[in-house]
Order: C-alpha cells, then structure tokens, then sequence
C-alpha cells in the first residue's frame, strides 16, 4: 500500500487499533506489518490464513470493512493484493 507522506501516522494508528482483532479472527494463523526500506510510504501487510474459506470470511467482515475504508482514504496509489500458496520450503 502506498500512503500519502503525511497519513503514514494515521494508518499506524489505524493498524495498531486492529491487528490484535485481525490476528485474533478465526483461522489467522500470522500477521506482520512490513515497511519498504527505500520508500518508507510504502507499506504492507502479510498474513498467514488458515484457509481461503478463513481469509474470506474475514473479508466479509465488519472489522475489514471498517478497517478498510478508513486506510484506503490514506493511500497515494492504487493498492496491491495477491494471496499465494506455497510450492516449497527449503
């Protein structure tokens, strides 16, 4: 997610009001707050589901819906969203 400079506080805060909602929905399994190094506006989020079942009932949610709508008022840039799977630990 890219933010505007001057919102990066107010999605922290954001952030901090939630994450202990978030990770403790049903079937998250990790959550962690990541942060570019060259482009300190740019940050995301990545987080471990249970199941896409899990992850999309959560999506369905009014904790997502909220949380949501307040960050995206922030961003400077449309927003990215991928899930993967994993093929391979080493």
């Amino acid at each position: 997610m890219t933010f505007q400079e001057d919102k990066i506080e107010d999605f922290l805060e954001i952030f901090n009001r939630s994450k202990r909602l978030i990770r403790g929905f049903e079937g998250c399994r990790h959550l962690e707050l990541l942060r570019d190094k060259s482009a300190q506006n740019i940050i995301l989020t990545y987080s471990h589901w249970l199941s896409e079942e899990h992850l999309n009932t959560y999506r369905d949610s009014e904790l997502f819906k909220t949380t949501w709508a307040a960050t995206k008022a922030l961003f400077s840039d449309k927003p990215v969203a991928f899930s993967s799977e994993s093929v391979e630990i080493v």
